[in-house]
Formats: structure tokens, sequence, C-alpha cells
């Protein structure tokens, strides 16, 4: 990756602009418009973790946002999930990913989404959908190269979330 593209790609996933000059998080470019929230890094579902021993396991900025691509990408074409994620703003969901699994890892980022019960409101997800969920993003971390250690100790940050994202 050419370092200036890197640079570019780092402060859009990590540089937020100044609160007063923030755009809304519901109205980046290329997402779809949806109502307004509070933006609040609590929103992301964990704390952050206090060393980044796991964040550069996955390869820092970019290691995660390749792992989440992988992961949005594997989950669209599985037949578990593809139903959940045809009507998704995919654009929208591939940042919000990136931004939570950054700032929970301890990384540079901050957390614009929406908290996960409101994220997940309604859409009917089930405990083996969730599971298919994790198994995506298992193998995504798998190809990526982070060592199983690592990808344990981000799935028991994200584990918790279970509560809020599972409906039935």
């Amino acid at each position: 990756m050419r370092p200036i593209f890197a640079l570019s790609l780092a402060a859009v996933l990590i540089l937020p602009l100044p609160a007063a000059a923030q755009p809304t998080p519901w109205a980046h470019p290329g997402e779809e418009a949806i109502d307004p929230y509070a933006v609040d890094d609590a929103n992301a579902g964990a704390a952050p973790m206090a060393e980044d021993a796991v964040f550069e396991a996955l390869g820092g900025v970019q290691g995660v946002s390749r792992i989440i691509d992988d992961l949005v990408d594997r989950s669209v074409r599985d037949p578990r999930l593809e139903e959940i994620f045809k009507p998704t703003d995919l654009a929208r969901l591939r940042r919000t990913l990136k931004e939570q699994v950054c700032f929970i890892l301890g990384g540079p980022c901050a957390y614009s989404g929406r908290d996960m019960a409101a994220a997940h409101k309604d859409l009917g997800i089930t405990t083996a959908e969730f599971n298919a969920l994790v198994e995506n993003l298992q193998g995504a971390m798998d190809d990526a190269g982070v060592p199983f250690r690592a990808q344990n100790r981000l799935l028991a940050r994200l584990a918790p979330m279970k509560g809020d994202v599972v409906e039935r």
C-alpha cells in the first residue's frame, strides 16, 4: 500500500473532525440516512482494551479494516446470513464495524455507531445467526494470520453483546 494512501485511509478511519465540524454519523457519503441518535463511544458495547497487543496482532487499523471487509464479504455470501444482510447499508456497516473493533481493541478510533440493541432492533437475529457471524469473523481472522490467542481475546470482548443482538 502506498504511504499516502495508507495515511489517507488512517485519517478517514481514526482521525475524527472536531465535534462542531464533524458530519452527522447518519449522513456519511455513500450511506443511507438513518434517524439521529446520540453518538458515544459507550455505544460500542465494550470498553477498550488497556494494552494494544491484540490490536497489533490484528494488524492495526489497516488489518482491522481488511478483516472487517472480509467478514462482511463472507456474511453477505453466507446462506445462513444473506437475508439479514440483503437490506443492510453495507457501506455504513463496514465503517461502523471497523470503528467498533478498532475502538474495542484500544486502537486510535472513535465509535460513531448506534448502541447494539438499537442497531439490531427488529432484525430477529437468532443464536444460530449470531454464531454464524462469529464463525465468519474467525475465518477472516484465520485468513489474516491472527494468532488464536488474539482471536479469543477479541471474541471475549464481543461475546457479551449477544444479549443485545439476539432477539429470538
